[in-house]
């Protein structure tokens, strides 16, 4: 059986500005959750190149 869920809460992550949404392994720390992969988070350490 098959369900949709309109429910769960949201958040834009903060590379990519894409909307993610709450994932059961995020249950404990989602007000810590910033970003929406691992990839998006290695990706917010590099620095910044100007140019």
């Amino acid at each position: 059986m098959t369900h949709k869920k309109p429910h769960l809460p949201e958040k834009i992550c903060l590379v990519c500005q894409r909307p993610y949404t709450w994932r059961k392994k995020w249950e404990r720390d989602w007000p810590q959750v910033k970003y929406c992969s691992e990839r998006c988070k290695r990706q917010s350490k590099k620095p910044v190149s100007l140019g």
